[in-house]
């Protein structure tokens, strides 16, 4: 696989997102997690990506088991912020207060069992503490050899900006697909003006532009898209299922499968772009894989961008409460 640049990090161009094997998209096994990670690695996938906040730190220790022997061949990519009450794991805050800063990545290199983290991003922006204290906590870890690069998700313009003027930001994590567009305003210009790289989480709709969900019924139980995703409710699932016949039809002519046209699409937004679309099958991972290395031309774009016009989707990304803390 060709490789890209997070600002002056080399990265595979596809990234693994490890999130759902430990939990929101269903059961998970280890087992078979493990074999998807090493599978990717094999594929050329150097990039992988995991939160403290991820099963309760549980993602952080599976993806350290895995790397047991392979750490040196991957990027690895982690983050704080995001506080989960373990007695009821619904509830959760944000804390970027240095103290906590200092706290959370130590227990992140103790999960991961490694000495050092290659991207150390704040999860989300802590409204009650100034950015400057975060970055410039988080500065410290790269000065002590913990933290190698440092990256924000889903922060606004302007916080990306006071951030940078602290230390480097080297990504900003991101939602970015086809249904999720917001970056392209303001956010995405910022980051290319200030040579910061963009890391595209959820590149396949949390996988509904794979067009393996027609309705409720087709996730398994414990599933975190029907509890709390408004795009994924009987009514807007329907009406959003036009946007994948529509995405089908065009990959139909193309030969390849609606899931993996979404992701090419959002690999030639940008050589600074590198999605990380999630997975615990190797099936999926393979699927994905491919798609790395499909060519679209400019008739490809514009029939892609036809059928999921930017209009067209029902639904907000998360329920109010929780569009609070992005763009911030």
């Amino acid at each position: 696989m060709e490789s890209r640049k997070l600002g002056d990090l080399e990265v595979s161009a596809q990234g693994l997102g490890c999130m759902g094997m430990s939990e929101f998209y269903g059961q998970g096994d280890d087992t078979e997690s493990i074999a998807t990670i090493h599978r990717a690695i094999d594929l050329g996938v150097t990039f992988l990506d995991t939160a403290d906040m991820y099963g309760i730190g549980a993602n952080e220790k599976l993806v350290g088991q895995a790397l047991k022997d392979r750490r040196d061949q991957v990027v690895l990519a982690t983050k704080f912020g995001f506080v989960r009450d373990p007695d009821d794991p619904n509830v959760r805050g944000v804390r970027g207060d240095a103290a906590y800063v200092r706290e959370a990545v130590d227990k992140s290199l103790a999960r991961l069992g490694v000495d050092h983290i290659d991207l150390y991003y704040q999860h989300r922006v802590d409204p009650n503490v100034p950015i400057e204290e975060t970055v410039g906590a988080m500065a410290e870890l790269v000065q002590a050899g913990k933290v190698r690069h440092l990256g924000l998700s889903e922060a606004g313009a302007e916080t990306i900006r006071r951030a940078h003027a602290v230390h480097p930001i080297t990504a900003l994590q991101t939602e970015w697909s086809l249904w999720s567009r917001d970056i392209e305003d303001a956010i995405a210009p910022t980051c290319r003006e200030l040579g910061i790289g963009i890391v595209a989480y959820s590149p396949l709709g949390r996988g509904f532009l794979t067009g393996r969900f027609t309705s409720t019924d087709s996730f398994g139980e414990g599933d975190f898209r029907v509890v709390g995703q408004p795009r994924f409710s009987e009514e807007n699932l329907a009406k959003n299922q036009a946007i994948v016949e529509a995405l089908k039809a065009v990959a139909a002519e193309r030969g390849v499968t609606p899931g993996q046209l979404a992701l090419a699409w959002v690999q030639h937004r940008g050589q600074d772009v590198v999605p990380i679309p999630g997975t615990k099958r190797i099936k999926y991972l393979e699927e994905n894989v491919a798609a790395a290395a499909l060519a679209l031309t400019a008739d490809d774009l514009a029939a892609i961008e036809a059928a999921v016009p930017l209009d067209a989707v029902a639904g907000a990304r998360y329920p109010e409460a929780r569009m609070g803390s992005i763009g911030k």
